[in-house]
């Protein structure tokens, strides 16, 4: 009965040395993420959402994701994602994505954006943050 509580610990144990990689390869400060204060919707609830990157040493593909919530609402909803170039040059983004049924609206909003990698760690593609932002922008009607 012992081999129980001997997978359990090592399965604990390859969670937070899996996690470790990820934290510790977010802090070059040559890489950066900008999120445009203005953004827009379009009547059928289409979202885009652009900003600057910079980002460098990349292995494997990088995309830019983003995200918005409007309010005191708890739901967050993706919008879109790209690929970067991580070649140390400023780049433009855009994002671009359909939320349904007019969960968002024109008015405040707030966006996060990441920058992240996915390496191969033996055989399995873990993720690896580059760069991350947070903003409020105005969503206007397009």
């Amino acid at each position: 009965m012992l081999l129980r509580p001997a997978l359990a610990a090592a399965a604990g144990a390859a969670l937070l040395l899996l996690a470790l990689p990820a934290q510790a390869a977010t802090a070059d400060p040559t890489e950066s993420l900008t999120i445009a204060s203005a953004a827009t919707i379009a009547a059928d609830g289409t979202v885009i959402l652009s900003g600057t990157y910079r980002c460098v040493g990349n292995t494997g593909p990088v995309f830019i994701s983003s995200a918005v919530q409007q309010g005191d609402a708890p739901a967050r909803y993706g919008i879109g994602g790209s690929r970067a170039l991580c070649d140390g040059a400023v780049h433009s983004w855009r994002n671009a994505g359909k939320v349904q049924g007019g969960a968002l609206t024109a008015g405040p909003a707030h966006v996060e954006a990441t920058i992240t990698e996915l390496e191969l760690h033996g055989g399995l593609p873990l993720p690896r943050l580059h760069a991350t932002r947070q903003q409020d922008v105005t969503l206007t009607q397009s």
